[in-house]
């Protein structure tokens, strides 16, 4: 499969670039950024070719990753999807509902594949675990932290303007309900929302089968606080997320396994809770709601 990568960012250069140059079954095509300059470091980093012109890699490709933040992605894996190009998105898919709708719908109308890269679902160890609690079921309750330290510490993703525009519940929100949804299923209401301080953002969620989770979720937390804790308590007793087995290089290259594995798939694989396109749509309503009750609160 020959991919190519959309953007030249912090996240770019940790996660995808890497990734797609060291993947054996894949050839890395190029690199195209908003900044020509980036997108010539970055490919002569990797040993690929720089695009002035995002519709000249497009033609040269099977499928593109994404990593640009989600208003630019949502646009341009629209374009891509209906220029038959494979997604390897990011999360969020979008900000708003319509655009992740846009994304979802270009990828069933131009029946290409996509992928949405949730971290914690593409790591071996957690993958597992999820699995594992989803298919024991009888849970009673969840609570999920992801607390981070991004404009708190020395984080190459402080400066992001998406990130300070909309915070925890759009950066690290996707990833606690990546978590929570297979395990407990769909989220039928946001009960309750409030603020802390910085960006936290504190949920209540309602799921399918009557189960509940509570979500806390920062990019403000104090160093010494930033971390990540999810626990499930139910019939069997209680289960909480183990540590991460791998680093980004690697689960980015499992989801690019993932894509690879999905062309050509019939389109009711991805169904459910698989970190597709339509899922992403999902997890962006949510999302959305929980924004609407913050704001219905002031």
């Amino acid at each position: 499969m020959r991919i190519g990568l959309l953007g030249t960012g912090p996240w770019a250069r940790a996660a995808h670039a890497p990734a797609l140059a060291a993947h054996r079954e894949v050839e890395f095509t190029g690199v195209w950024g908003r900044r020509p300059e980036a997108a010539g470091e970055l490919a002569a980093l990797h040993g690929t070719r720089a695009y002035d012109d995002v519709d000249a890699l497009l033609a040269d490709v099977d499928a593109v990753a994404v990593a640009l933040p989600p208003s630019v992605q949502a646009e341009l894996a629209v374009r891509a999807a209906r220029a038959g190009r494979h997604l390897l998105l990011d999360k969020p898919l979008a900000t708003t509902v319509a655009g992740a709708r846009a994304v979802a719908d270009a990828v069933r109308e131009a029946e290409v594949a996509s992928v949405v890269f949730f971290t914690t679902r593409f790591q071996s160890a957690t993958e597992a675990w999820i699995a594992e609690q989803a298919a024991r079921g009888g849970w009673f309750t969840a609570r999920a932290e992801w607390l981070g330290a991004v404009f708190t510490g020395d984080s190459p993703y402080a400066a992001s303007p998406w990130r300070r525009e909309k915070g925890a519940l759009w950066d690290v929100g996707p990833h606690a309900l990546s978590v929570l949804m297979p395990v407990l299923g769909d989220v039928t209401r946001v009960r309750a929302a409030g603020r802390g301080p910085g960006d936290t953002v504190h949920g209540v969620l309602e799921h399918e089968g009557g189960a509940s989770s509570t979500v806390t979720l920062s990019l403000t937390a104090p160093v010494a606080a930033a971390g990540v804790g999810v626990e499930f308590r139910g019939e069997s007793g209680v289960a909480v997320l183990p540590r991460a087995s791998e680093g980004v290089v690697e689960a980015f290259g499992r989801a690019v396994d993932a894509l690879a594995g999905a062309v050509g798939a019939p389109s009711s694989a991805g169904r459910g809770f698989a970190c597709d396109a339509r899922f992403g749509l999902r997890v962006t309503e949510v999302l959305a709601e929980v924004e609407g009750a913050l704001g219905a609160r002031g």
